[in-house]
């Protein structure tokens, strides 16, 4: 006696694929801190003299937690300024005298935005401007100052 081959139900397999596919594109959509278009966010700009560096994408942290990302960089021909726009987690709020300032990873790591709450009991509303700035500091500017400083002695 020989087992018969079963028959498979393409409607089923079908079904199956699909499921495996959608666990997948969630899974990857988790792990990539995908946010939804369609969310609200706290957004904030803030003014630098050089955000040389920066780039889109780039993550906003709070006391070393992050809580955001800088969603674009544009340039103020007016005032010869960078503008970064910053997206933050929905429900957020930020005193109004925050301080932004970029920052670097490790000694040579990715630029970030860190952000310094106040004390102030205003709060800065989403659109609004985070006025105290600090630029980056370029490592290159300062390797290169202290060796030629340091030959003029």
């Amino acid at each position: 006696m020989t087992a018969e081959p079963r028959s498979s139900n393409p409607f089923a397999l079908g079904l199956l694929m699909l499921a495996g596919l959608g666990c997948l594109a969630w899974l990857a959509l988790r792990l990539g801190d995908w946010q939804s278009p369609f969310a609200r966010h706290y957004e904030l700009t803030a003014r630098f003299v050089s955000a040389s560096g920066l780039r889109e994408g780039a993550f906003v942290e709070i006391a070393g937690v992050r809580v955001g990302s800088v969603a674009a960089i544009a340039f103020d021909s007016a005032r010869y300024e960078s503008v970064v726009t910053l997206r933050l987690i929905p429900g957020f709020e930020l005193p109004a005298d925050a301080i932004a300032s970029i920052r670097t990873s490790g000694l040579i790591g990715d630029k970030f935005v860190r952000i310094t709450p106040g004390g102030a009991a205003e709060t800065l509303p989403s659109g609004g401007e985070i006025v105290d700035t600090e630029s980056s500091i370029n490592i290159e500017e300062l390797i290169s100052k202290y060796i030629f400083e340091s030959g003029d002695q």
